[in-house]
């Protein structure tokens, strides 16, 4: 049984709350939240809102806020000779604050509060300063998580760049398209079968061979003609940005 204490009830503290208070071989003693949970909410029995509570005799402490948040947080905890870990994807091992043993447990996925996630699938990235810590933590991953790895902290600020790509940068195209059709009349929801599959073919094949549409075909009319009927200037911006570059990919192949 690992002991674990969660500093921080946002949007990855609050799953990591809940995969952690249902799975065996973890024991989630002490959760930091000044938010008050539901009377019916089992963390309210162990929710704090001191960090002058907070229980020391944890084997893992994880420091689940805002990343310019961790520093102050790590160095606000009195513990003595105690492995702290943060769950930031940018963040360097470093920023916990020195007197601790300190190590990462970042969980690759992008969290929201109400939403329902399978964590088993949720691939696990660990970092420790030592080995005893970084065993300690994969035994943590493995019991959550069937995909865990150690990603050191140069790795994971590489890695996290490349998922504002693949994550926020396409939702943003999600919520152009969605102001495009509003100014239609059209419901975005008509797209959500193309969204699916969109994603459902990188999990079978490379970006490359999943790539389809005009800029991929060098289709100049279309193209043209899409550009013409874009009155946002950023849209605009956006559409000739991302076909120059599947151009350039096409020409460069």
């Amino acid at each position: 049984m690992i002991d674990v204490v969660l500093i921080g009830h946002g949007n990855v503290g609050s799953h990591l709350a809940r995969v952690f208070t249902s799975t065996k071989g973890i024991n989630l003693i002490q959760v930091f939240s000044t938010r008050k949970f539901d009377n019916v909410n089992p963390l309210e029995s162990i929710r704090i809102v001191d960090l002058a509570e907070l229980n020391k005799t944890a084997e893992v402490y994880i420091v689940a806020v805002p990343d310019d948040a961790i520093s102050k947080v790590s160095n606000t905890l009195s513990l003595e000779n105690k492995l702290v870990v943060h769950t930031s994807g940018s963040v360097s091992m470093n920023e916990i604050s020195s007197k601790h043993r300190r190590g990462v447990f970042y969980p690759l996925q992008t969290f929201s509060k109400g939403t329902t996630v399978d964590f088993s699938e949720i691939p696990v990235c660990l970092e420790a300063e030592n080995k005893q810590d970084l065993n300690l933590l994969k035994k943590l991953g493995h019991l959550v998580s069937k995909n865990v790895s150690e990603i050191s902290s140069k790795e994971r600020s590489e890695m996290h760049v490349a998922a504002v790509f693949v994550n926020n940068f396409v939702n943003e195209l999600y919520h152009i398209s969605e102001d495009i059709m509003k100014e239609h009349n059209l419901d975005f929801k008509l797209f959500k079968p193309l969204i699916k599959e969109t994603a459902n073919k990188v999990q079978s094949l490379s970006p490359a061979s999943a790539q389809t549409g005009p800029a991929k075909r060098n289709d100049k009319k279309t193209i043209e003609r899409h550009l013409g009927q874009l009155k946002n200037k950023d849209h605009k911006e956006i559409y000739e940005l991302l076909t120059k570059s599947i151009i350039n990919r096409r020409n460069n192949d």
